[in-house]
């Protein structure tokens, strides 16, 4: 009997997020008739809700758009800035160390991480109606249906859920998820059973201050967030709590609209966030690799996970050194990105030498991302976050602040140090890639350090490898964000043998898709197909 023959459906559109309700909110938006801004939108406010330490209205974000009718590409950039009460001494006094993961500073108190003064100026509500006005087609307040719904009506715990409220990463210098959702009476009523541990696996959540707040938001636009009743409770609340944050911060607040940071990889051209955001970290990978054959080496082999890891490693270094809010320090991105450096770096690599990149672990998990390609053509990729959440739900608002201060450097005269109205750097990188003007492919991910090194793989497994965006999300990875190799559980054990012949610490991971959680969408030829990363709860969906 013949093989069946394989029928792939023909999409018009499609959205892939990591969490089911949340692609579903962006299906349902374009079945109504939404392009893929409102789709993005609408699936972004539904994560806030079903993902809430990951994400939400107090968080920020990036925001990567094509537009098909202009033929250009825009970045719209909320990331958090420090309050102005901020100045670049005010801790160091209580500063102890770097965390362990190289991705936030452990100071005295955990002043920076949990409560009011972890606060900084969160930028992504700013950010959606901003991009709306500019580009959406659908009414704002048609956006929050889907959030509102999941809100009042409840959702139920998922798996990755689970695992983020139990998480407890003290062994990297951050606080115990648990205490964060402890933090403030409305967190324990949410978050929390009566004998204070988190809910689990199956349990129903319910948040009706939230749903209030989106209806909010939904009437009044997204300026309320940051002049009207919702920023002078956030501000209330702050100054009744010791906070950094005041109303003023959140008034004075603007998201940037930047070009892309665009390279040439294999005769095609990637899309990228510029600093402050992550992109100039692959773009960096991106040139060096360029001069290696790739295909010519065993695909995730112990000297093509060398090459690779040499190369992440070489670009860690320099972010680290160069890469802060460019409104303070001026990034050298044409040294980084030219052909004299990619080549430097080429030879380093050729040469056998290994990049001191001195940390011991990479794991930073609280971010999401939603990509959407619409039947016009328009491809957005957003990836938002409330970086280490502060465990502040303002009273009977319903949402989470974010705890970005843990990002910035209590030393000052460093690139990531606190200043008033700073931007600090962030892994985030949505990314679209472009055969000839026409965009092919589109991806982002969660995972704090581990986003650059899981976007470069994605994107080497597709342009390289040929690898359909399933499969290359799927792949195993590794990641190279300290002295050591961090490897999948599905990378074969003869190649750590050999990699650690070769003289590099490997660590192997319990899980089989660990380093990131990779998201995307490609489009060759006009046929749209999506890949999810297993280890999270999303899909890919597609509206025929």
């Amino acid at each position: 009997m013949a093989r069946p023959q394989l029928r792939r459906p023909r999409y018009r559109a499609m959205i892939v997020a990591p969490q089911p309700e949340a692609a579903e909110a962006g299906h349902v938006t374009l079945e109504a008739g939404g392009n893929a801004l409102d789709a993005v939108i609408a699936c972004a406010l539904a994560q806030g809700v079903v993902d809430p330490l990951m994400c939400g209205l107090g968080g920020l974000g990036s925001l990567h758009i094509f537009d098909p009718k202009q033929g250009e590409s825009l970045v719209f950039d909320g990331l958090s800035t420090c309050p102005a009460a901020c100045t670049p001494g005010m801790w160091q006094n209580i500063f102890e160390k770097e965390c362990d993961d190289g991705y936030g500073f452990v100071l005295k108190g955990g002043v920076n991480e949990i409560g009011h003064t972890a606060v900084t100026t969160p930028g992504i509500v700013r950010v959606f109606g901003d991009a709306h006005r500019t580009f959406g087609r659908l009414p704002w307040a048609e956006l929050f249906h889907p959030a509102v719904s999941l809100a009042e009506e409840g959702w139920v715990v998922r798996p990755h859920v689970a695992m983020m409220f139990a998480l407890n990463e003290t062994k990297v210098g951050r606080i115990p998820y648990a205490k964060k959702l402890a933090h403030t009476a409305d967190g324990r009523k949410l978050y929390l059973h009566a004998d204070g541990a988190p809910k689990r696996l199956g349990d129903a959540v319910t948040n009706p201050d939230l749903a209030d707040t989106l209806r909010m938001l939904a009437r009044h636009g997204a300026e309320s967030f940051y002049t009207g009743e919702i920023a002078k409770r956030m501000a209330d609340d702050m100054a009744a709590n010791g906070g950094l944050m005041t109303l003023d911060d959140l008034k004075s607040f603007k998201v940037r609209r930047n070009a892309p940071l665009t390279i040439r990889y294999r005769g095609r051209t990637i899309a990228m966030p510029p600093p402050p955001a992550g992109g100039i970290y692959v773009a960096q990978i991106l040139r060096t690799l360029e001069r290696f054959d790739l295909t010519g080496l065993e695909h995730n082999g112990a000297e093509y996970i060398a090459v690779v890891a040499e190369a992440m490693k070489i670009a860690g270094v320099d972010k680290d050194r160069f890469i802060g809010d460019p409104d303070f320090t001026e990034p050298p991105l044409g040294k980084l990105l030219s052909d004299a450096y990619a080549e430097e770096c080429a030879a380093r690599i050729r040469s056998g030498e290994k990049t001191p990149l001195a940390r011991t672990m990479a794991d930073y998990k609280n971010t999401t991302t939603v990509s959407c390609i619409d039947a016009d053509g328009m491809v957005v990729s957003l990836t938002h976050t409330n970086g280490t959440p502060s465990g502040v739900i303002p009273p009977g608002l319903g949402f989470m602040l974010n705890g970005a201060m843990n990002w910035y450097d209590p030393r000052p005269g460093r690139a990531s140090s606190i200043a008033p109205g700073k931007r600090r750097f962030s892994s985030m990188t949505p990314t679209i890639v472009f055969e000839d003007r026409t965009p092919v492919f589109t991806v982002g991910a969660p995972g704090g350090a581990w986003i650059g090194p899981a976007v470069l793989q994605v994107l080497v497994n597709v342009l390289d490898w040929g690898m359909p965006v399933a499969d290359a999300v799927a792949a195993p990875r590794f990641s190279a964000t300290s002295d050591a190799i961090d490897i999948s559980n599905r990378i074969p054990r003869r190649v750590q043998r050999a990699l650690e012949a070769r003289g590099y610490e490997v660590r192997r991971s319990p899980l089989s898709y660990p380093f990131a959680a990779p998201h995307g969408i490609s489009c060759w030829d006009g046929v749209l197909e999506g890949g999810a990363d297993p280890q999270r709860d999303g899909y890919a969906a597609g509206m025929a």
